[in-house]
């Protein structure tokens, strides 16, 4: 059984509207969101990262997600519009309270170096514009080596004729270099849009909010732990086996002749 997501859902003071948007998603059978902070910073004055609210005091009850017997999971991300590549500070103390990183970059050099460099989960790209260059493979492919996605949203479609083209447009120049793979589509919507607008098939679709933003989580929880160091637990059985068998009497030895 499929398990879909909305990694972008966007922070808003509003909190009745927050929870209406959660449970909205959860009675369409998503299981997971993500609250999107956006920070775009300028050069004129230093600002700060945004905090996450807690889920806790964001959300007041999570509701429980249609077709199934669990409430649904609730995520903090982070959006850094980046327009100068002293924007992104990639051992930020302020980016570890988030569980999502994600880059939106203005320019094809940015694009570029966060494809190949930058240590996040999501490449978000621009629909609210015509994009100034065209994608290339060579960034592309490298950020799918990376295990990055690549995200399209399509709630700027909703609203006009001229972002709708603008969406299409961007995406569909998007599926050409990538083939599809590692795209996400997400929303602050309520309303869907199917994904074949983007040049997606059926089975690419259902991928963008299912497996590969179950990749995504995956590739943050491997970003914050040391860049994917496998790390062991001994768990509480385990522990007392050893603490039984250190007890155990010793095999005696034969004594030597």
């Amino acid at each position: 059984m499929s398990v879909f997501m909305d990694l972008n859902v966007l922070f808003s003071a509003d909190r009745s509207r927050l929870q209406s948007l959660v449970e909205t998603a959860a009675h369409l059978g998503f299981s997971t969101v993500a609250i999107n902070y956006v920070f775009e910073p300028t050069t004129k004055k230093k600002q700060e990262v945004p905090s996450p609210v807690p889920i806790s005091e964001l959300i007041g009850h999570l509701p429980v997600v249609q077709g199934r017997s669990r409430p649904i999971k609730v995520l903090n991300r982070l959006t850094v519009v980046m327009s100068e590549a002293s924007h992104f500070r990639p051992n930020a103390t302020e980016y570890r309270a988030f569980d999502l990183l994600a880059i939106q970059p203005t320019t094809e050099k940015l694009f570029h170096t966060t494809c190949m460099l930058c240590d996040v989960d999501i490449i978000c790209i621009s629909v609210t514009e015509k994009l100034p260059f065209f994608f290339k493979r060579a960034p592309i492919n490298g950020a799918i080596d990376r295990g990055v996605v690549f995200e399209v949203s399509y709630a700027s479609a909703l609203r006009d004729s001229t972002m709708r083209r603008y969406t299409i447009a961007n995406a569909v120049c998007l599926m050409e270099s990538c083939k599809g793979k590692n795209v996400i589509v997400s929303s602050a919507a309520e309303k869907s849009l199917r994904g074949a607008l983007f040049g997606l098939s059926d089975a690419d679709s259902k991928e963008a909010v299912s497996s590969t933003c179950r990749a995504v989580l995956l590739h943050a929880e491997t970003r914050k732990t040391a860049s994917g160091i496998v790390y062991t637990r001994i768990s509480q059985q385990d522990t007392l086996q050893d603490c039984v068998g250190s007890e155990a009497p010793a095999a005696k030895r034969p004594k030597p002749t």
